[in-house]
């Protein structure tokens, strides 16, 4: 990965942002890319080969992890990720947009030009419904996952044991997940940062109304 076009993406964002949304920038960089990177990868890299059941029946272990583990914790995560921050790059992109209009309007008027963005950057006019959409975009893409992952793991937790009677399973069989408590804690600590993320653009999009 070029760290140096992600840095440059995020000092964008952190430019024009409020500071609300610079708060949220933090929490997102800090608080869930890095544990992300760091330790949950790590967490969930076992987890398909530590899922035991107790029968050698051929194909009951696969298939019962695939019922109870639809999609990865991972993965999921992973596509948050990704898209939580993609709204804000609309607003950068806005701001382009204007700086480069403003260019060619120079470049074609000569002396005769007339400044229409004074500051690029202003929230006024269609950058202000930029930067709100994205704020509303925002906060959507993180209740979706966390509606997603509140259907595929209830509770947002998962069990020490899971019973499973799907075939090829002979019978009810008992499945054993790998360090489900660890897991537990990973996963209340994504849910709790992403629920403060949603809440952060939620009071960002009421202070940018009201100061309207």
């Amino acid at each position: 990965m070029n760290w140096g076009v992600f840095e440059g993406l995020l000092s964008g964002v952190n430019k024009y942002s409020t500071a609300f949304g610079r708060i949220w920038l933090s929490l997102v960089f800090i608080f869930r890319l890095l544990v992300y990177v760091v330790a949950a990868e790590r967490v969930w890299s076992d987890d398909h080969k530590d899922f035991d059941c107790n029968t050698r029946q051929p194909g009951c272990t696969n298939v019962c992890f695939d019922h109870f583990f639809p999609v990865s914790h991972i993965r999921l995560w992973a596509l948050q990720l990704i898209l939580v921050p993609c709204p804000s790059l609309l607003v950068i992109m806005h701001v382009a947009y204007r700086e480069a209009k403003e260019q060619r309007l120079r470049e074609a008027s000569g002396d005769n030009y007339h400044c229409i963005y004074p500051n690029p950057g202003k929230k006024r006019g269609g950058l202000w419904w930029t930067y709100l959409l994205s704020l509303i975009f925002k906060a959507g893409v993180d209740v979706v996952f966390l509606y997603i992952f509140y259907r595929f793991y209830r509770n947002y937790t998962l069990p020490r044991v899971v019973k499973c009677e799907l075939p090829p399973c002979p019978n009810v069989v008992d499945c054993f997940i790998s360090r489900p408590t660890e897991k537990n804690i990973f996963t209340l600590f994504m849910v709790v940062t992403a629920c403060v993320c949603v809440v952060l653009s939620l009071v960002e999009a009421a202070y940018l109304i009201g100061k309207r």
